[in-house]
């Protein structure tokens, strides 16, 4: 058995890590650091720098000079080759990889090990599609005399912002289909969760990725994000985060009319039908948030139950609840792990405060977690309200946590209408052993994903994204190597 405690000694001494820039590895400008602490104990793990917008011009110089130079000379079988290579170096290193996710922003180490079919299979999947990129011949007025054609060609920089919730996947998902396309990137990732992408650009160095293909800018939102966001010399910005910042982000790509692809919020409602397979929807609703600590866009939290089953669902949902271990992502047994930071935890806790202020009752949870063996964390208990309307703030705004806010419903018609009065879109889950509600539910919900009697499923060759205010542009399936590709039209006459 695998002694994570030792191992994760091992790797992070509270050392400094540098950033990533044109292949090399860098203190920036400033010589400004930030700290990278264990949201489960509050313990140093590292240093990083707090890179600035002189950090970000030689990034994205880096990138362009790459983008222009060798990098454009390789063909889609060696930018296929490549990935297939990465991909190998990542299943080599994937235990450091999910140590690393855990310590920096407390994912529950089980659940890091569990991603490795997505992230792997994202890796192979983009491989394969490197070498399909193709235009098309087309009939025009013109026959015999004009021939016309299209191809499809990189965009060219691609500037990719992530959050601190899911940091391999994220980066994975922005950087392979980049890789795929020819095209290059400059990859700012969170101040809260740094770690594991320095660690991702070395086993991508390692594995032969050249000199520019990707810079890692570590460094404030406000700053390093900031300046990456407006910068004239990136074709694309590709962000995942709130609706907020993604909102400014959008405004700041104006400046030379970048592409932009948005992932954004969610207030996601699971609806769970009078005939649905009780024993069944009642962990999966409770996991479509509580998994990762609530820390997830797609988080169900607004859990829609027909009245006929109200009160033993939300019986069970909340017996569910309160059997739910918290503890340390290193630990094998944790269910719940810590929140990323005091102050997302104290955000949290003026929910927890806000659902009974509004007449909200506590069904399970409510409270901050803090028992001795949780000292210098940041825990919140799953949370269950019920007695909820949906004009409460824990019904309307998200929330980023281990938190749940159920509602009955009596019929179908109230209850899609209902769930799509939200400005969000991002995802919705269906509980219901009748296929023709299913169907019927499925696609009336405003959403980018709807999952039918299970939740959570995410596959590389399946698109992902939202509408609304939840974003725009689709990660996942042939869709997401679209986002990267510009159509040019090559007319000749051949006359």
């Amino acid at each position: 058995m695998t002694d994570w405690k030792a191992r994760a000694a091992a790797l992070y001494d509270g050392s400094f890590r540098p950033m990533f820039i044109d292949g090399a590895w860098c203190k920036g400008r400033s010589g400004k650091v930030i700290e990278a602490r264990n949201p489960a104990n509050g313990d140093l793990l590292a240093t990083v720098p707090q890179g600035d917008a002189v950090d970000m011009d030689a990034a994205v110089a880096a990138a362009r000079k790459a983008f222009l130079g060798p990098w454009s000379k390789f063909t889609p079988f060696e930018r296929q080759a490549l990935l297939l290579r990465i991909a190998e170096a990542f299943e080599q290193n994937w235990e450091d990889l999910c140590l690393s996710d855990t310590l920096d922003m407390g994912m529950p180490i089980q659940r890091t090990l569990g991603n490795s079919r997505r992230v792997l299979g994202m890796l192979r999947f983009y491989a394969g599609q490197a070498v399909t990129i193709h235009g098309q011949t087309i009939q025009n007025s013109f026959p015999g005399e004009i021939y016309s054609s299209t191809v499809r060609e990189p965009i060219g920089v691609v500037g990719a912002i992530i959050p601190w919730n899911a940091p391999i996947a994220g980066s994975i998902w922005k950087i392979a289909p980049a890789i795929a396309t020819g095209c290059t990137v400059v990859l700012k990732p969170s101040e809260e969760a740094s770690l594991t992408v320095l660690m991702i650009a070395k086993i991508m160095q390692e594995a032969g990725l050249p000199d520019g293909v990707l810079n890692v800018v570590t460094g404030l939102g406000t700053e390093a994000g900031a300046a990456l966001a407006q910068h004239p010399g990136v074709d694309k910005i590709v962000f995942t985060g709130s609706t907020a910042t993604g909102q400014a982000i959008a405004r700041a790509a104006t400046g030379n009319l970048k592409h932009v692809s948005l992932e954004l919020g969610g207030k996601s409602p699971v609806i769970v039908c009078r005939d649905a397979d009780i024993d069944q929807a009642v962990p999966v609703a409770a996991m479509s948030v509580f998994a990762n600590s609530g820390q997830i866009c797609i988080a169900g939290s607004r859990l829609f139950v027909a009245r006929e089953i109200h009160d033993e669902f939300m019986r069970r949902v909340a017996d569910y609840a309160s059997n739910l271990k918290i503890g340390q992502g290193i630990e094998t047994d944790t269910d719940i792990g810590p929140i990323i930071s005091a102050r997302q935890a104290d955000r949290i806790a003026g929910y927890l405060a806000a659902g009974p202020n509004e007449g909200a009752k506590v069904l399970a949870g409510g409270n901050r977690a803090d028992s001795p063996a949780l000292q210098g964390g940041h825990y919140i208990q799953p949370t269950v309200f019920g007695d909820v309307t949906d004009d409460m703030s824990i019904a309307r705004e998200e929330i980023f946590g281990p938190v749940i806010s159920a509602l009955p419903f009596d019929t179908l018609d109230e209850v899609v209408e209902r769930a799509n009065a939200t400005p969000y879109g991002l995802a919705a889950g269906i509980f219901s052993t009748h296929l023709g509600t299913a169907h019927k539910l499925a696609h009336r919900i405003k959403a980018g994903s709807v999952w039918v009697n299970m939740y959570h499923a995410i596959d590389p060759v399946v698109p992902f994204g939202g509408v609304k205010m939840s974003g725009y542009g689709r990660e996942g399936g042939i869709e997401h190597m679209q986002e990267y590709l510009d159509t040019k039209a090559i007319w000749i006459n051949t006359d």
